[in-house]
């Protein structure tokens, strides 16, 4: 199975070989390389868990520990470098918070992981001379690994008004920072049916020096539970709807936050609230929707997006198997679902700054492309062909580049027969990623001809990262 699909691979680099695929759809990238636009944060890709991670389970050990060698290795392949502790059990009162025991462990995770951690101190039902002690401990032991601390998850569920929120928070800060006055923060953590309080708060916190991001939580999907047709959901999540709810979001709150200079970033997102789609947000449309959302959002400027996960989220007042997951917790380790292979393939092209480019296709695929300028030197164009089911037309793909020359080399990211509803069998590079966080895909040679020009056939219902050398 393994060398048929790296042979369908050789067979889609287009420019390599000749009589490649049936039903394919001319499509023509132009990217402007010597106009650079937002640079990606390294620690854009990230990945959230409930508080109730942080604490030890019944046996007394850690999910976030030093020791935690496969979940360690698993962040390092699927380039994760921001690590959130949150969600609702942040705020849950029967779910008890974490010491200074717990924190060490954590953040010794976080060390050995290389990530930054977003920490959330408990809002709901709780004091400011509650969380003192914590954060005060983390700041004085922790900081080089410490992105900022949040209060509250989603306060906007407990606290209707903004203003409450706001006068709230100013107590909490003034609070920490009396003991731990390097402290920064982000906030407020909102859900997505108040990212008005992100505006707001932007507004209001500007120029406090305090800040670190905006933060907004965001599952274009909606509710799971209206997820009733699973293949109409999925073609929703491939479609570009949602593409334009990205669109309404940054203008509700995104452009106001770098208007303010401040960052912005999703602290918490994913497809469907309450833990995912089943059939849905745990099959391969989540892989081509996930490095989609990736790559839109950091060609927008955002500082980051941590995808909500763990083998169970918290949903309202209930723990229910997480749909949406990027991986669960194995007998070898933990297993990748599709979603993950996504945040990889992102890993692969997405660092350095994004580039402009325009997309020519007479056929009206379904399909985005983006552009990225590496600090190596080198130019990645990530290509999505959401085009699937029975009519789905592959994208005979010509990229235009000034300063590539040379040969280049293209990866793919698919699953047997373009099945966006598979579950298993999702490659990248032609294989798997193992349980115990290993990876061994192959790139595919590409040659640019000397007109910097390259061509590559995109199957449907698949993504190519191409990555061409500047000269």
């Amino acid at each position: 199975m393994k060398m048929t699909q790296r042979i369908s691979s050789w067979v889609s680099a287009g420019c390599l070989l000749a009589g490649t695929a049936l039903a394919q759809s001319p499509v023509t990238i132009n990217v402007d390389t010597k106009t650079p636009g937002a640079t990606i944060p390294d620690d854009f890709a990230g990945l959230s868990f409930e508080m109730q991670y942080v604490l030890p389970n019944t046996n007394g050990t850690y999910f976030f520990s030093p020791k935690n060698r496969p979940l360690i290795t698993l962040f390092h392949t699927l380039g994760i470098k921001n690590l959130r502790v949150g969600g609702n059990t942040a705020d849950r009162p029967g779910v008890a918070m974490p010491g200074p025991v717990d924190a060490d462990s954590l953040f010794a995770f976080a060390r050995a992981a290389g990530v930054n951690v977003i920490y959330t101190l408990r809002l709901r039902q709780g004091s400011a001379e509650d969380v003192v002690p914590i954060a005060k401990y983390i700041e004085q032991h922790y900081r080089p690994q410490l992105a900022c601390f949040a209060i509250g998850n989603e306060p906007d569920v407990f606290t209707k008004e903004y203003s409450v929120y706001r006068d709230e928070w100013k107590k909490y800060v003034a609070a920490i920072t009396a003991v731990a006055p390097l402290a920064k923060f982000c906030g407020p953590c909102a859900t997505p049916t108040r990212v008005a309080w992100s505006r707001q708060f932007a507004d209001d916190f500007a120029k406090s020096g305090l800040i670190q991001y905006i933060t907004q939580h965001d599952y274009p999907g909606g509710d799971n539970r209206r997820a009733t047709n699973v293949v109409v959901a999925r073609d929703k999540m491939l479609s570009p709807t949602w593409l334009n709810h990205y669109e309404k979001f940054y203008n509700a709150f995104a452009a106001n936050a770098l208007s303010n200079g401040l960052p912005y970033r999703y602290d918490e997102a994913n497809s469907f609230y309450d833990g995912g789609a089943k059939d849905v947000s745990d099959t391969f449309a989540s892989a081509l929707w996930g490095l989609d959302f990736l790559h839109w959002w950091a060609a927008h400027g955002a500082g980051g997006i941590n995808f909500h996960t763990g083998d169970k989220v918290a949903a309202r007042d209930m723990n229910k198997p997480c749909r949406y997951a990027a991986f669960w917790t194995s007998s070898q380790g933990y297993n990748v679902h599709p979603i993950g292979y996504g945040i990889k393939a992102f890993d692969l092209g997405g660092h350095g700054n994004a580039l402009p480019l325009t997309i020519s296709d007479t056929a009206g695929l379904d399909l985005t492309a983006y552009a990225v300028r590496s600090d190596g030197g080198k130019l990645f164009v990530t290509i999505i062909n959401k085009e699937h089911s029975a009519d789905g037309r592959s994208a005979d793909v010509t990229i235009n580049a000034m300063g590539t020359g040379g040969r280049g080399q293209v990866i793919f990211l698919s699953v047997p027969n373009g099945e966006v509803a598979a579950k298993n069998g999702v490659t990248l590079g032609g294989v798997s990623i193992e349980d115990n966080g290993s990876w061994n895909g192959e790139w595919t040679p590409l040659k640019v001809n000397g007109t910097n020009q390259c061509r590559v056939v995109v199957p449907a219902a698949s993504a190519a990262v191409v990555q061409l050398p500047l000269i």
